[in-house]
């Protein structure tokens, strides 16, 4: 027959009668009665912990207005937390009172009750029978009753941890191992003391543990409460953890790279050294060495930029966080070190290669044409039989878009072969243009950029000048009109006469927000690039960041 865990109103006022007339049972008499009825009170709370683990935080606090009160009174009361699982009912009660997601102050002020009701009861011993002992006894150890009790909390860590260690993975069949089902239970526990400092090095022991079957062992409300909490930068914790949790928990991997995404998108950073920074603080490009998160970050990014229709400011994003993955992939140790190819399976891997190259640590001209050929070649032979196979090289060339920045600045420079480099940024703003289509681009590429070509060594220039130049190339290819973009943007920041029409040629062009984005994207690429302590450019690197204050006060 099953266990009725139905809680009537009759016995709950019963036992909150007793709770208050015992107090923290300080007589002889209270004691005798207290003892007298755990059993039954035992009985009574798990009833109640089998009624509140199926409800959430407000509905169990409607259906029981006074629970708080029931189980602070019996929280304190020593003879009821001696008693066999008693202790261990309460904080399983008080788990299931504890908001994950506080939504006023009111629950704030409860979670932060229930916190210290669970250190209570977890510093405390069974020989505690009397308070007025306990607290002399704390006194002449030299401390304050919360030190006391911290020292205690810190020293349950320490033991669990050591408990623990034997389930992080070593490849070992270790004897002694703690069951999987108390890992959950730890695990679980844990949910409403994560914000304790105390508590870090047995959030870090239980993350890098592993049950003995292949399902997950933690549980995921402890999962999910620890990605948020490090999110929000209330707990700091080492970064083979934070790896270990994203590794096991794909959802806490989705919300770290999408709140990620929106915060650099929310914000008007003004250098590149910014978005780089929230990127690696982030800890997402160093846990991508790891290639089952790369993998992940990777499709998220994909379908953002498909979705987006390839949004300016996701690019750049995702630029920065290859050249911060790559540089954590350079660094990791030979010996653990993955291929390339395990991140980038679906890519030709000599293009892949040639993409890695640092454009400062070679020929730029010569690189950049040997890219574009291989590129042409993919792109135009019959290996490319769907529009998904040329995403994907379309998708692993925007990875790397530093090379198309520096194809815009090489063809001011009068390259011995400006066609392979046009055609280079032509694939990457048309990527899905048939050869007829491409070749319409081709053509107004280079229309533009003979005309720009014409006005380069001008000291003396309007913004209608620039104006003229455009009208002249007649461009009417939607690829075409992102490629003069990105052309007339070097041009200003390069050429003699660009400086003195830079900032009122900006303003005319960037009217709409896509506009705007899509200039902002360009110069923060380009003022970094040839900054002063790249050895750069460095009259172009503080026009751009001149530029990019002006966009930013216009926002």
């Amino acid at each position: 027959m099953a266990e009725d865990t139905t809680v009537s109103k009759l016995d709950f006022k019963y036992w909150l009668d007793k709770a208050t007339e015992w107090g923290q049972a300080t007589t002889l008499e209270s004691q005798k009665d207290v003892c007298h009825h755990l059993p039954q009170l035992q009985e009574f709370l798990q009833q109640i912990y089998e009624t509140l683990k199926h409800m959430n935080s407000v509905v169990a606090i409607q259906q029981f207005p006074l629970i708080g009160q029931l189980l602070g009174r019996l929280c304190w009361n020593p003879f009821v937390i001696g008693y066999d699982e008693s202790q261990k009912i309460l904080m399983w009660c008080l788990c299931c009172l504890y908001s994950s997601q506080p939504q006023n102050p009111v629950e704030l002020k409860a979670n932060s009750w229930i916190q210290s009701l669970l250190c209570h009861l977890l510093s405390s011993s069974k020989w505690e029978s009397n308070e007025a002992e306990t607290n002399t006894f704390i006194s002449a150890l030299g401390y304050t009753s919360a030190d006391y009790y911290s020292h205690v909390v810190k020293n349950m860590v320490s033991s669990l941890v050591t408990e623990l260690k034997g389930n992080q993975f070593n490849g070992l069949n270790v004897q002694g191992r703690v069951s999987d089902s108390r890992l959950s239970e730890i695990s679980l526990l844990c949910v409403p003391l994560i914000t304790l400092p105390d508590l870090t090095p047995l959030l870090e022991t239980l993350l890098l543990c592993h049950g003995s079957a292949s399902q997950e062992v933690l549980s995921s409300e402890f999962l999910e409460a620890v990605n948020e909490a490090f999110l929000k930068k209330k707990i700091s914790l080492m970064e083979t953890a934070v790896f270990s949790l994203w590794l096991r928990h794909l959802p806490s991997l989705e919300k770290a790279t999408f709140d990620l995404l929106d915060q650099l998108v929310s914000t008007h950073m003004t250098s590149l050294e910014e978005v780089a920074c929230v990127i690696k603080d982030s800890l997402l490009p160093q846990a991508a060495i790891h290639p089952a998160i790369f993998i992940i970050i990777d499709e998220i990014f994909k379908n953002i930029l498909l979705e987006t229709d390839g949004a300016p400011e996701v690019m750049t994003i995702l630029q920065v966080f290859t050249q911060l993955f790559v540089q954590a992939h350079q660094n990791e140790n030979k010996q653990h070190k993955f291929p390339m190819k395990a991140y980038f399976s679906h890519c030709r891997q000599p293009l892949v290669v040639a993409l890695l190259g640092r454009p400062s640590a070679m020929h730029c001209s010569q690189h950049l044409k040997y890219i574009s050929e291989m590129l042409k070649t993919l792109v135009e032979g019959e290996s490319i039989r769907s529009f998904a196979d040329l995403f994907e090289i379309w998708f692993l060339v925007a990875h790397f878009g530093e090379w198309l920045d520096v194809a815009a600045e090489q063809l001011l420079k009068a390259p011995a072969d400006p066609d392979a480099l046009l055609w280079l940024l032509a694939f990457y703003y048309s990527p899905q243009n048939e050869n007829q289509q491409r070749t319409q681009t081709m053509v107004e590429a280079r229309e533009i950029y003979s005309q720009l070509m014409m006005l380069f060594s001008c000291t003396a220039l309007s913004v209608r000048d620039l104006q003229d130049a455009v009208h002249k190339a007649e461009i009417k290819q939607s690829g075409a009109q992102h490629l003069t973009t990105h052309l007339l943007i070097n041009f200003l920041l390069f050429s003699s006469g660009g400086h003195m029409i830079a900032q009122e040629y900006i303003a005319h062009v960037t009217g709409t927000r896509e506009a705007s984005q899509e200039v902002r994207g360009l110069l923060l690429r380009t003022a970094h690039r040839v900054r002063p302590s790249a050895e750069g450019n460095p009259r172009a690197a503080a026009l751009a960041n001149d530029l990019l204050q002006k966009l930013a006060s216009r926002a």
